[in-house]
């Protein structure tokens, strides 16, 4: 046997992988595992030509009854829509545009270990990396994702005037044509895209520059911008803008929809990313859905630094949805997307039509049609969408598709009282647990690390540098309807720098938010979340909110210390450090408060002060409304 090949098969069978049925101690005679390596199949002659059809080869000569390593030879390898894989996939918060191009389809399939070994893919135009449809026990390990040409673009800032503003465009990377004073991005005619949004980036520092967010970097009304090419790549774009970007600085220019992600996961178990890094996606960075057991170790969605890009892996650099078992996000980073970081949760429909056990229900939010929502024997919760309070539970029965918005969920036994048609329902069987470790959330355009599932949450050892709320607790059946009340949550050990909360973003109301989406509440209402403990983690604020939480029983702040920064001016609408609305058994105590914090300050809205435990050491003041 080669040197090489013992190592795969030392490496393969050492892994500890929960449902993987094998490991070194427990079967060291095993040794049927398949390795294809990829040179074999031509892969080393393709140079930039598409390397599809050589990757579908050579899948087809696996023994999905046997292990198999499929291994590529290090390089550089190019991948075009063209020859990939269509597939019709419903994909969570993605636009529907089916069919997908699937680069890599890996499905049904069972014990696969992808291994990259050093190499970095590069994609062009609209295109899904990676697919798991329908597998178990996969690793995908030591890969880079990129493109060429991605389908976003950046422009550094070379002069500001009063009534324009000059940039430099890296046109081999960013191809673009100014048709009527206005840019539109692409490589041909056919598929030219307008420049749709604007962010921009500190030179130096990689953040999001603070008080541009989703207030805008440029200002109102800067889309009746005229723009005139002076050389090639530098751009003069003319319109007094109302809000001026600083001179050396990029410009993140979006054009493109969110149509494939980087990595996409649909009902599968067992599934590792390791040590990938994804320097692009169009669209999510890795999509997971109704899936069991994921693991990130090592996955980073950052922007390709040896490219001079600011901007990193995608929107979400992982978005969970529906799913069960453990999910588990260590040692990773998180860099210049566009959108949160993490994001973990459940889908809410609204229930159109009640007729005894018979429901007919809708998918609300344009990026969540199409899922396959129930499944028999789901467990469900019914909820009165006004106040957002669970009604009762109930199992399905049977599901059934009636077009890509609405279904019909037939019941074991009928809705609870007071449930009815306007109401919402969320599946309380695909909910994880959620361990997020040892990870750097950098500077990204909205939040760091969005919760909202019922499962056992544990967020620590973490550094988080988003430029809105940290960690947002949500959940909501009126707008975006991502469901998941959160029922154990331990936030400890973590350090939250003063680039939080540096931006204004939808729900940002303190470095750490609980913000469900409730219309009705008062003083009557019950509480949505439960048991929020936030311990021994250092913060950095610049600004007065620290902690908002809203529809919260049982929250606990102690043991924290605030250690007041000057670096960035405040501007935040709250000028509370700790605000609890509609909530009740709360406690902060053994906190540290170093270097004049602003505000040392509690609001209690529609919470009576007998629900607050403060210690006097403490020294805040506490005013109810």
């Amino acid at each position: 046997m080669k040197k090489s090949v013992f190592i795969l098969l030392l490496i393969f069978f050492g892994l500890s992988v929960p449902g993987f049925g094998f490991s070194i101690a427990s079967q060291p005679q095993k040794t049927d595992t398949v390795i294809i390596y990829l040179k074999d199949f031509g892969l080393h002659k393709t140079r930039e030509r598409d390397c599809t059809e050589i990757i579908h080869n050579a899948l087809k000569t696996a023994d999905d009854t046997k292990p198999t390593v499929i291994v590529f030879n290090r390089g550089i390898w190019h991948f075009y829509p063209e020859q990939s894989i269509k597939r019709p996939y419903f994909e969570s918060n993605t636009t529907d545009v089916n069919p997908r191009n699937c680069a890599l389809l890996f499905e049904n399939l069972k014990n696969l270990v992808i291994e990259g070994n050093g190499s970095t893919l590069i994609f062009h135009e609209q295109m899904q990396p990676f697919t798991f449809d329908n597998c178990q026990n996969i690793i995908l390990r030591n890969i880079s994702i990129d493109w060429n040409q991605p389908l976003i673009a950046q422009a550094q800032v070379l002069a500001v005037n009063e009534k324009s503003i000059r940039v430099n465009i890296d046109v081999k990377q960013f191809p673009f044509r100014i048709e009527e004073g206005k840019l539109f991005f692409g490589t041909t005619i056919d598929n030219l895209q307008p420049w749709k949004s604007t962010m921009e980036f500190d030179r130096d520092g990689r953040f999001v520059v603070p008080q541009t967010g989703d207030n805008g970097c440029l200002g109102k009304d800067w889309q009746k911008y005229l723009a005139e090419n002076i050389l090639p790549g530098i751009v003069e774009i003319n319109f007094p803008f109302e809000r001026k970007p600083a001179l050396g600085n990029y410009l993140v220019m979006r054009f493109a929809e969110r149509i494939h992600s980087g990595i996409f996961i649909q009902n599968s178990k067992n599934i590792i990313i390791q040590n990938v890094n994804l320097y692009h996606a169009t669209g999510l960075g890795a999509l997971a859905q109704f899936s069991e057991n994921i693991t990130f170790d090592g996955y980073r969605a950052i922007p390709n630094k040896t490219k001079n890009r600011y901007f990193g892996g995608g929107d979400d650099g992982i978005q969970i949805s529906n799913c069960r078992g453990l999910v588990t996000i260590k040692n990773c980073e998180f860099a210049g997307l566009m959108d949160d970081p993490v994001n973990v949760h459940g889908t809410s429909v609204k229930v159109l039509e009640v007729s005894g056990k018979q429901l007919k229900c809708k998918f609300m939010h344009g990026q969540s049609i199409g899922l396959n929502w129930g499944h028999a024997d789901d467990n469900i919760g019914f909820i009165e969408n006004n106040s957002m309070q669970t009604l009762g539970t109930g199992e399905v029965a049977s599901f059934k598709v009636l077009d890509n918005e609405t279904f019909m969920l037939t019941l074991k036994s009928p809705v609870p009282a007071g449930f009815e048609a306007g109401d919402a329902l969320e599946n309380l069987t695909w909910i994880p647990d959620l361990k997020v470790t040892d990870n750097h959330f950098g500077s990204c355009r909205a939040r760091g690390l969005l919760v909202s599932t019922p499962g056992k949450v544990v967020i620590e050892n973490n550094v988080f540098e988003s430029s809105g709320s940290a960690i947002l607790i949500c959940g909501d059946a009126n707008y975006w309807y991502e469901s998941g009340a959160v029922t154990d949550v331990l936030i400890q050990n973590n350090i939250f720098t003063e680039l939080c909360n540096t931006s204004a973003y939808q729900f940002c109301e303190g470095i750490i938010s609980v913000y469900p989406e409730i219309p009705e509440m008062n003083e009557k209402s019950g509480q949505f979340h439960r048991n929020i403990w936030i311990t021994g983690n250092e913060f950095h604020p610049f600004d007065y909110p620290v902690l908002f939480a809203k529809s919260v029983n049982g929250i606990s702040f102690s043991n924290n210390k605030l250690i007041k920064s000057s670096r960035f001016e405040p501007h935040h609408k709250r000028k509370y450090t700790f605000t609890f609305e509609s909530c009740k058994n709360i406690g902060i105590e053994n906190n540290t408060f170093d270097g004049g914090i602003l505000g040392k300050n509690i609001l209690l809205k529609h919470t009576p002060s007998s629900e607050l435990k403060c210690s006097p050491e403490q020294n805040l003041v506490a005013k109810v409304e």
